[in-house]
C-alpha cells in the first residue's frame, strides 16, 4: 500500500470520528502532552491537529479530558520513569471514568520492552502505538471508541506523510521538520533504534510549507533533523542542506531561519559560508561536542577529532562575525576518566560556549554504551557535572557582559517572568532578552539597548 493510499484511509476515519463526536451532542477534550526534542513537539502539532479536525478541542486538566496521548521519549531513563509515573497515576482517572481513552505514543512505544510493560503492568492504557505510525491516530481512536485495544508498534519504516494536519501551539515561531531518522548510531544513542534511518523530505514540501508558514505570519522557522547537515542524501535527487537554505532564505518576507541539530562530522566550510551570506539565517550554530576528548569521541563513534571541531568554530568566528555556539556535553561516559573528562573543560575553556546542554550519561538498552564497563559512581559523575557547570556560569556571565550597551534586534515571543510590565524574545544569536514592554509588542522585532547582564541572559530597554 503506498503512503497516498494510506493517508486516505486515515481521512475516512478521521470522518468516521468526527461523526461519532457530532452523534454525541458534546465536544470531548483532548490533552496530548509532549515529552522531549523539538522533533517530539512536531510530531505532537501534528496529533493537534489531526484530533482537532476529529472535532476534538484541548484541556491541560487530566481530570476534563476523554482522550489523554503521552508522546515519549526515550532518549533517558529520567523520561521513561516519569512517563511510566504519570501513566500509573491514571489508573485513579479510568476507574473513576471508565469512558477514558488513554493512549502512549512517541520514541519509548518503539521498543517492544516498554509495549509488553505496558500490556503487563498498565491495563488503563487504550492506545499504544510508535514513531512510524503516527499518521494512523484517527484509526486507532476510532477503534478504542469501539471499546478495543491497540498495540501497534510498526517496525516498518514508511515513506514520510506529507499533508498531514497541524495544530501549533505558538504563533510567532514554528518547527519545521525536514528529514526524520538517523543513520549515526552514536553509540550512546537510542534514537536510529526508535525513528529509524534517515528519510529526507523533498524540497518543494519542505518551501511549500515554510511559505505557508510565513504567510501565516511566523516569524521565525526552526529546521528540524537529528543531522541536518546530513539532509537530501536519500533523496533520488540529491541537495545539500546548505543549499536548501538558500532556497528557504529566498523566500520573501520578515523571518529569521534556524535550524538543529548539526552533527559536526558533517559540517563543512560550505555550510559556514552559507550562513554568513543568508541574511535570514540566524548566526547561531548549535554543534553537539558531546566530550573533549578524542578516545571518547571514538568510543561514542562520532567520526570527528577536537582538532577538527576547533577548526570548524574558528573557520565560523572568521567567516560569522559574532557567530554563537552552544553546544551539547555527556558527563561520564563508560569509561571516562577524570584526566579525560579535564580535556572537556579544556574544550570548553577555549570554544567559550554561549550556553551548554549538559547531561550523565544515562544508560540505553539496545545500545553498544550500554555493554560497556563503566566503573565511575554517579555520584562521582555528579560532582564533575558540577564543576563543568561553575566553569560555564562563568563563562556565560563573560560573554553576556560584552552584550551590555550595544542595541540588538529582539523577536518578543511571549510575557516575562521578571514581571507583567516585562516582555522577553531572543537574539539573532539566540541569547534571551528580557525588557519592558507591552504584550501587543509579542510577535515583532524590536531594537533593545542591553542594559545588564547575567549568566543565563540579558536585561534591556526598547531603543528609541
Amino acid at each position: 500500500m503506498s503512503i497516498q493510499e494510506a493517508l486516505q484511509i486515515q481521512r475516512e476515519y478521521m470522518q468516521k470520528v468526527r461523526n461519532l463526536v457530532e452523534q454525541s451532542g458534546r465536544v470531548p477534550l483532548a490533552l496530548v502532552h509532549t515529552y522531549g526534542c523539538q522533533q517530539n513537539v512536531s510530531d505532537g502539532d501534528k496529533m493537534r491537529g489531526m484530533l482537532a479536525q476529529m472535532g476534538y478541542a484541548f484541556t491541560d486538566e487530566v481530570r476534563k479530558a476523554d482522550f489523554i496521548l503521552y508522546n515519549t521519549c526515550a532518549v533517558r531513563e529520567n523520561a521513561e520513569s516519569r512517563v511510566f509515573g504519570n501513566i500509573g497515576a491514571l489508573k485513579h482517572e479510568k476507574e473513576v471514568n471508565p469512558n477514558l481513552i488513554i493512549g502512549l505514543c512517541g520514541c519509548m512505544t518503539q521498543q517492544e520492552s516498554v509495549v509488553q510493560k505496558i500490556k503487563q503492568s498498565y491495563p488503563q492504557v487504550d492506545i499504544v502505538f510508535g514513531t512510524h505510525a503516527l499518521h494512523r491516530l484517527p484509526e486507532f481512536l476510532y477503534t478504542a471508541l469501539q471499546d478495543k485495544k491497540v498495540f501497534d508498534r510498526c517496525d516498518d519504516e514508511t515513506d514520510i506523510a506529507e499533508g498531514l494536519p497541524v495544530l501549533r501551539t505558538g504563533k510567532w515561531k514554528a518547527w519545521l521538520p525536514i528529514m526524520y531518522g538517523c543513520n549515526n548510531f552514536c553509540t550512546y544513542c537510542i534514537v536510529p533504534y526508535v525513528r529509524g534511518r534517515e528519510r529526507s523530505r523533498e524540497p518543494e514540501d519542505i518551501l511549500q510549507e515554510a511559505r505557508s508558514l510565513i504567510q501565516d505570519g511566523y516569524k521565525e522557522i526552526t529546521l528540524l533533523g537529528q543531522n541536518v547537515n546530513s539532509y537530501g542524501k536519500t533523496l533520488a535527487q540529491p541537495i545539500r542542506f546548505s543549499q536548501l537554505l538558500q532556497k528557504i532564505n529566498a523566500i520573501e518576507g520578515d523571518f529569521r531561519i534556524r535550524f538543529m541539530t548539526s552533527h559536526p562530522k558533517d559540517a563543512t566550510h560550505e555550510l559556514i559560508d552559507t550562513i554568513a551570506a543568508c541574511d535570514k539565517v540566524c548566526k547561531h550554530i548549535h554543534l553537539p561536542v558531546q566530550s573533549g576528548c578524542n578516545r571518547i569521541l571514538q568510543a561514542m563513534n562520532r567520526h570527528y577529532t577536537v582538532e577538527s571541531y576547533l577548526e570548524l568554530a574558528e573557520y565560523a568566528r572568521k567567516k560569522i562575525p559574532g557567530v554563537s555556539f552552544t553546544s551539547d556535553i555527556i558527563v561520564g561516559f563508560p569509561g571516562e576518566s577524570y584526566e579525560e573528562f579535564q580535556q572537556t573543560l579544556e574544550l570548553i575553556k577555549i570554544m567559550r560556549y554561549d550556553a551548554l546542554f549538559t547531561f550523565i550519561y544515562s544508560s540505553r538498552p539496545g545500545t553498544k554504551a550500554a555493554m560497556m564497563d563503566d566503573p565511575v559512581p554517579y555520584e562521582e559523575k555528579s560532582r564533575w557535572l558540577q564543576e563543568l557547570l561553575d566553569l560555564q556560569r562563568k563563562i556565560g556571565e563573560n560573554n553576556y557582559q560584552t552584550y551590555v550597551g550595544k542595541t540588538l534586534q529582539v523577536l518578543a515571543d511571549g510575557p516575562s517572568r521578571s514581571g507583567p510590565d516585562y516582555i522577553s524574545g531572543r537574539t539573532d544569536t539566540n541569547i534571551i532578552v528580557n525588557f519592558k514592554g507591552s504584550r501587543a509588542q509579542i510577535g515583532q522585532f524590536l531594537p533593545v539597548r542591553i542594559t545588564e547582564a547575567f549568566n543565563w541572559a540579558l536585561g534591556g530597554e526598547i531603543a528609541k
